[in-house]
């Protein structure tokens, strides 16, 4: 009796950990937000679209400000910004994304903007040469987009794409490929430089809040630390392939930049380092790291395609 009794309540303690350990797996599961809780699952339905509609709307009222902390930007001021309008599969509505011109006919962007895990794009309507996204500049029409073939949405790993343009862009003061590292700086980190952040995105922290009305394209100077430092804020997700910037100040990037810039100054001449990815889930204005592709971990991916 003593030994049946014992192995009962063995068994019995036996089942009480594995629904304890599946409360908490699902408890943790819940708690994970798309992109901003270093997950790219969900990112098109829940900011992309919703996001998209009302830049529409408050664009036809008047245009002036997106980036956290940044700065309205001069026409022609980033010759090399794309704003990226997405159509997906099963989903009604407009999603918005950035990317950086890299060549005549090829655009970088993120590639949870064509694939977030669960929808898929199947149309990007490019954008260049205009600081507004759903007036102006030239417009451009792709379904062509190659992703990384490691790209992970659940981890938001090699989240980099390029976007094929059916044809080539003539450059001018307003459209312009921004260039890619080269030579010794190959194997720079940046970290300690001052880096340029442009995009279309929130300039409010949260997604419910207003829109301002001036919805123009927007940028903020962020200073590139040092993975170590980042990875206090992104443990389990942060890769050698990620390169990060402060967010001391309340200066960012937020939902709308996924895809877009981060470039640094060399000799007058900006050089694309980063391709924004995700950030904090505690917001865009809390003081916390923005991550980014690193572009020099993706050189031969990208001349692959260019």
């Amino acid at each position: 009796m003593k030994t049946s009794a014992c192995i009962s309540h063995c068994l019995f303690l036996i089942k009480m950990k594995v629904i304890i350990l599946l409360a908490l797996a699902t408890i943790a599961y819940a708690n994970v937000e798309p992109l901003d809780g270093n997950t790219a699952y969900g990112y098109i339905q829940n900011y992309a679209i919703p996001l998209a509609e009302k830049i529409r709307q408050q664009e036809e009222q008047m245009m002036q400000e997106r980036i956290v902390g940044g700065l309205p930007s001069a026409p022609g001021q980033f010759p090399y910004q794309a704003g990226l309008l997405a159509s997906y599969q099963g989903i009604s509505g407009t999603g918005i994304c950035g990317g950086s011109l890299i060549s005549s006919n090829r655009v970088v962007t993120a590639a949870h903007c064509w694939f977030d895990g669960v929808n898929q794009a199947w149309l990007f309507n490019v954008v260049l040469g205009s600081n507004t996204l759903f007036t102006g500049g030239t417009r451009l029409p792709t379904s062509v987009v190659a992703t990384h073939p490691s790209w992970t949405p659940l981890l938001v790993r090699n989240d980099i794409a390029v976007i094929y343009l059916p044809q080539s862009v003539a450059s001018s003061a307003t459209i312009s490929p921004v260039a890619l590292p080269s030579g010794p700086q190959v194997n720079e980190n940046f970290a300690g430089e001052s880096a340029i952040a442009s995009g279309f995105g929130l300039t409010e922290s949260q997604i419910g809040g207003p829109i301002s009305s001036s919805q123009v394209l927007s940028h903020v100077s962020l200073n590139v630390i040092t993975n170590n430092i980042c990875s206090w804020s992104f443990p389990l997700i942060l890769q050698d392939s990620n390169i990060c910037t402060s967010g001391l100040g309340g200066s960012s990037t937020c939902q709308g930049d996924s895809g877009g810039p981060l470039v640094v100054n060399r000799n007058g001449q900006p050089i694309l380092i980063g391709v924004t990815s995700f950030g904090s889930a505690l917001g865009c204005t809390a003081g916390l790291p923005a991550a980014f592709a690193r572009v020099t971990s993706y050189l031969s991916f990208l001349h692959q395609h260019i």
